[in-house]
């Protein structure tokens, strides 16, 4: 079968207009037009259907070997597990609170694809991935005339985000219904969170609006309780807390930590279900995803185990003050090959790109990693380059994407991407490149 994107962009040079300014011609609710037009790539992102449904098998597995290691490798000694992975004790204290044992399945990975399969980069756990308004504009692009076409004729598909992460909502909040109808959901930030992200959180309001989820915005410290252990937001009960903090906020802020304890509470209480618990934050770490790829820990995984994680999970390990000397040397060698992240960090802040360094910046990243700890070496992935056509030139060129698949306790549910030229650097992220652009993904046949 012919490549959608080629086949797309070839329309596009044929003058084919209406295909090739169907982007521009969507009509997208006014949120998400706020937060994302601006950022939009003119072209959705398509993937083989197959190849991504044996991608999101995989990361179910993977996500089992995740939430299995402190167990599997300290005894179920989640302190050294902490320790291994760069968690410090403050931190780990906080994620443990609140937790059940068992964490949600819901995040999203991000992947590239290297033109014979999909890579895992780094697996984000927990409610506060972001991404799950992106659903809107597959429908918007459907609903352009010319844009249907195409997809009848290739047969193009999708799996709504925001669907799939509505039933999950509404499963959740059952227990804690008075009633009958559909929940009430808060979706909360950090004190001073909603300034920076007021505009992506009405976006996703917006989104699950259309699934007829009430979700309501706030920060944590405008949430009250209720005299019978109910959370309240504007004097209005809650069902459940969309967390859209993170365990980090909460030791940043001048309250501490304890301006999270009234969420832990009315969770126990059965009252108001937080969603998701911070223990997410134990398996989001990228030093948890080194560990699966360290050969002294393979032993600890069967055979169909080690072939998964070879399969997804590029060459990966953690460096910290008391890493071996001969993997630091490893890593200053291997420049040409190898990126170094933040454990918990996110969007490609405070990471180096080996490929992109001389070999005195690489040294210096090199000893920065080792200083800090916490820092993850992993293996260049070079990403398929895909053509896209602008529209206000005429002219194509070669993108890359990173391909952001949810996952939830019922497994796939849909994906994005973020895309920046091929030629315009590294990191694929729009908090670390200004360039980098947002789409919604279908896949063919």
């Amino acid at each position: 079968m012919a490549d959608p994107s080629r086949t797309y962009v070839d329309e596009c040079l044929g003058g084919n207009r209406g295909l090739a300014e169907a982007v521009a011609r969507a009509e997208l609710p006014p949120a998400f037009e706020e937060a994302w037009r601006a950022h939009l790539l003119p072209r959705p992102w398509f993937v083989r259907a197959s190849e991504t449904a044996a991608f999101a098998r995989d990361l179910e597995g993977l996500f089992e070997l995740l939430v299995s290691l402190p167990l599997r490798l300290f005894d179920g000694d989640l302190d050294r597990y902490a320790a291994e992975v760069g968690i410090d004790p403050p931190l780990a204290a906080l994620l443990r609170r609140g937790g059940s044992g068992v964490p949600a399945r819901f995040g999203r990975a991000d992947a590239y694809h290297d033109g014979t399969a999909f890579k895992l980069l780094e697996f984000n756990l927990g409610s506060e991935v972001g991404g799950l308004d992106m659903a809107v504009f597959n429908r918007g692009l459907l609903r352009v005339p010319a844009f249907a076409a195409f997809a009848r004729e290739h047969r193009l598909d999708h799996v709504d985000i925001a669907a799939r992460t509505a039933a999950v909502l509404r499963d959740r909040a059952a227990p804690a219904l008075a009633g009958g109808g559909e929940p009430v959901v808060g979706l909360i930030e950090g004190r001073g969170g909603v300034g920076p992200y007021g505009r992506l959180m009405r976006a996703t309001v917006e989104a699950m609006a259309e699934q007829d989820i009430d979700l309501r915005i706030g920060e944590i410290d405008q949430v009250r309780t209720r005299a019978d252990g109910k959370l309240t937001l504007d004097g209005t009960p809650l069902d459940l807390v969309l967390r859209n903090f993170a365990a980090s906020q909460l030791l940043d802020d001048p309250a501490g930590p304890d301006v999270a304890e009234p969420f832990f509470r009315a969770h126990r209480a059965g009252r108001t279900v937080l969603f998701t618990s911070l223990e997410s934050g134990f398996y989001a770490n990228k030093s948890a995803l080194a560990l699966l790829t360290d050969p002294r820990r393979r032993d600890a995984f069967d055979a169909g185990e080690r072939a998964l994680v070879d399969r997804v999970l590029p060459w990966s390990r953690t460096l910290h003050a008391t890493a071996p000397a001969e993997l630091v040397d490893l890593c200053r060698e291997r420049r040409d090959r190898l990126i170094l992240k933040p454990g918990a960090g996110y969007g490609g802040l405070d990471t180096f790109v080996g490929w992109e360094c001389t070999d005195a910046e690489w040294d210096k990243a090199v000893r920065v990693a080792v200083e800090r700890g916490g820092y993850v070496a992993q293996e260049r992935v070079v990403p398929r380059p895909e053509p896209v056509y602008d529209p206000a030139t005429g002219d194509v060129h070669d993108w890359i994407a990173a391909l952001g698949v949810f996952l939830t306790d019922e497994g796939y549910a849909g994906t994005h991407a973020r895309a920046n030229r091929a030629d315009g650097g590294a990191i694929v992220g729009m908090s670390s490149n200004p360039d980098t652009r947002m789409v919604g993904v279908f896949s063919h046949p």
